[in-house]
C-alpha cells in the first residue's frame, strides 16, 4: 500500500496545500486558539513557536503501540512546545517550557532530511509527528521536501486533540494514521487541568474528521500499520477523563470497531501536585471501572496499558520495548 501523499505530491496538489497552510502562519488560525498572530514575523501566541519548526528530538522510538513500533521503531519527531497546557505533562520539558527549546528551531529541508534517515538508516515503519498541532505548516513542507529525497513510508499524526477540522482537511490524503488524545469529556476540567478552552467539541469534531479521512485501522501482514485511526484514552485520578461518556460516544459516533489505546500510565509530573485531585497515581479500583465500561461498549480492538505503567513508563527517548499488552 503506498502513502497517499506521493500522488498528491506528483499532481501537485501537496505544494498548493502547503502554500494554503503556509499562508495561515500570516495571522495564525491553525488550532483552536486562533491567536491571529503573525508568525511570519516572529510574533507568537499560546504556543510560543513562530515561523520554523522547533524539533527537540527526532529517533527511532519503540514506546509506541505496537503497531506503529513494529520491530524497527516509530521515526519519532518531537516537537518543541504545544497549544495546551497540561498541568500532569509527562513531556512538560518540551511541551511546556519554551525556553528550553529555544534555539532548537530547524528549517524544513533539514527535518526532510532527518525524516529520511529515519526511514532509511534506522528502518523505521513510519514518522511519527508529536504534538504536531502548530506546526502544521513546517510538517507539511518538509514532506514536500522529503519526497524527492525518498520518503515513501506511512505518516501518523500524534495528538492531544485539540485541533481544528479546517486545519485537519488540508492534511487529507496526506496524513495515513491519526493518533489522537481523547483527555475529555467535560470542558471545566479541560480548562483547569489543560487550558484548553471548549476542548470536548473540538476534539470529537478532529476525531471525527480524522476517521473520515483513514478509516479504521489496517495493518499489513506483520501486523504494521499503514493507515487508520488509534485513539488514546488517558485514565485519570477521580474521573476527571471522564471515561465513560468518552468511551461510549467513540462507539456510538465513530465506531465500535476503532482501535483504542487505554493508557494507564498517569502519574503526578509537573504540575500536577498543585491539584488535589491529580496529586497520586490511579487505584486499583479506578483502572478496573475503566476496563468495564470499555467492555460494555464493545470496543474490542485494541490495547490496554497494565496497571503498573505508571511505575514502570516513563518519558525516555532511549528506551527500548513498549509497555502496552494486547486488549
Amino acid at each position: 500500500m503506498e502513502p497517499d501523499f506521493l500522488s498528491l505530491y506528483h499532481s501537485g496538489e501537496l505544494k498548493k496545500r502547503v502554500e494554503v497552510l503556509e499562508a495561515r502562519l500570516a495571522h495564525c488560525d491553525l488550532c483552536p486558539r486562533n491567536c491571529g498572530v503573525n508568525r511570519l514575523t516572529g510574533e507568537v501566541g499560546f504556543c510560543r513557536s513562530g515561523a520554523f519548526p522547533t524539533v527537540d528530538s527526532v529517533c527511532a522510538h519503540h514506546g509506541e503501540e505496537p503497531p506503529l513500533s513494529g520491530t524497527k521503531g516509530s521515526g519519532t519527531v518531537f516537537f518543541g512546545n504545544c497549544n495546551m497546557r497540561c498541568a500532569y505533562c509527562q513531556n512538560h520539558q518540551i511541551s511546556q517550557d519554551w525556553r528550553r527549546v529555544r534555539g532548537r528551531e530547524t528549517d524544513c529541508k533539514s527535518l526532510a532530511a532527518q525524516m529520511v534517515y529515519l526511514q532509511d538508516i534506522c528502518g523505521c515503519h513510519n514518522i511519527n509527528f508529536v504534538s504536531p498541532s502548530h506546526f502544521v505548516p513546517q510538517l507539511t513542507r518538509a514532506i514536500l521536501e522529503a519526497v524527492p529525497l525518498g520518503l515513501k513510508i506511512p505518516l501518523v499524526y500524534n495528538t492531544g486533540g485539540y485541533d481544528s477540522v479546517d486545519t485537519l482537511r488540508l492534511l487529507d490524503g496526506i496524513i495515513d494514521i491519526y493518533l489522537p488524545d481523547l483527555r475529555y469529556a467535560d470542558n471545566k476540567a479541560a480548562r483547569k487541568y489543560s487550558r484548553a478552552p471548549h476542548y470536548v467539541e473540538n476534539a470529537r469534531a478532529a476525531i471525527k474528521e480524522m476517521h473520515r479521512q483513514v478509516g479504521n485501522l489496517v495493518t499489513d501482514d506483520d501486523g504494521v500499520a499503514r493507515k487508520g485511526l488509534i485513539v488514546r484514552h488517558l485514565i485519570l485520578p477521580e474521573d476527571l477523563a471522564g471515561s465513560e461518556a468518552s468511551l461510549n460516544w467513540l462507539a456510538e459516533e465513530i465506531s465500535r470497531d476503532v482501535h483504542i489505546s487505554v493508557m494507564a500510565q498517569y502519574y503526578p509530573a509537573h504540575r500536577a501536585t498543585r491539584f488535589p485531585a491529580l496529586s497520586r497515581r490511579i487505584t486499583k479500583t479506578e483502572y478496573e471501572d475503566v476496563l468495564a465500561i470499555l467492555n460494555k461498549t464493545g470496543l474490542d480492538n485494541g490495547w490496554i496499558q497494565s496497571l503498573d505503567a505508571s511505575e514502570n513508563y516513563r518519558p525516555d527517548f532511549d528506551r527500548q520495548g513498549h509497555p502496552f499488552q494486547s486488549n
